[in-house]
């Protein structure tokens, strides 16, 4: 049985990607694909227990990478390689880019510390592709204050915060364009559609 294929989905918050994380699963549930949808923080009852304290709590810098990435070794542990190796696609709704986008360059973490736990906790594995969402930090902003009455921590921040995510995520795109497309997400969705699943196609 051939590996299964893992795709993640990144971007700001307000940048849409959540909706074309499910548009992509349909999509390939469709075509008779067998699909593992998930999410990080989260994925698995401890992460999602994680995913609470995350979302909610403050902590230092470092204690929130740590309980990111201890969220992500559990999840690939009981979530993504199983499937993987069971030959089904798994769709993640985030994964460790977002970690060098939002403690990296959101928080400032030294991109140095958050290489060593992603070359602990992942080893050799990485998304075989990953779209980034991308969208100007005003236009996420109102989409993400039209959409939510409740925001956690991290919808909180201010505008230079996401900005600077913005800024690591368009970093990644450009060190990593083998595994990375850049999506334009300012578009209609339905142009969206089309362009992920061409896309798609070719892998």
């Amino acid at each position: 049985m051939s590996r299964g294929r893992f795709i993640s989905f990144e971007g700001i918050d307000g940048a849409g990607k959540s909706t074309q994380h499910k548009w992509l699963v349909e999509h390939l549930k469709s075509q008779g694909r067998q699909v593992v949808a998930t999410r990080e923080p989260g994925g698995t009852p401890l992460g999602e227990k994680l995913r609470a304290l995350l979302l909610a709590e403050p902590m230092h810098l470092e204690t929130e990478a740590l309980l990111m990435f201890a969220a992500r070794r559990e999840h690939l542990a009981a979530v993504i390689e199983p499937a993987l190796a069971r030959g089904d696609w798994v769709v993640c709704d985030r994964f460790v880019d977002a970690s060098f986008a939002y403690q990296g360059g959101g928080r400032g973490l030294d991109w140095g510390k958050l290489k060593t736990l992603a070359d602990w906790v992942l080893g050799s594995l990485r998304p075989d592709l990953t779209f980034i969402f991308d969208v100007p930090v005003a236009v996420a902003q109102k989409r993400l204050h039209a959409a939510t009455d409740k925001p956690d921590r991290f919808e909180q921040e201010h505008a230079e915060f996401f900005e600077r995510v913005r800024g690591a995520y368009l970093r990644i795109a450009h060190a990593e364009a083998r595994r990375v497309r850049l999506i334009d997400a300012t578009k209609h969705p339905d142009e969206i559609n089309k362009e992920l699943e061409k896309i798609i196609a070719t892998i």
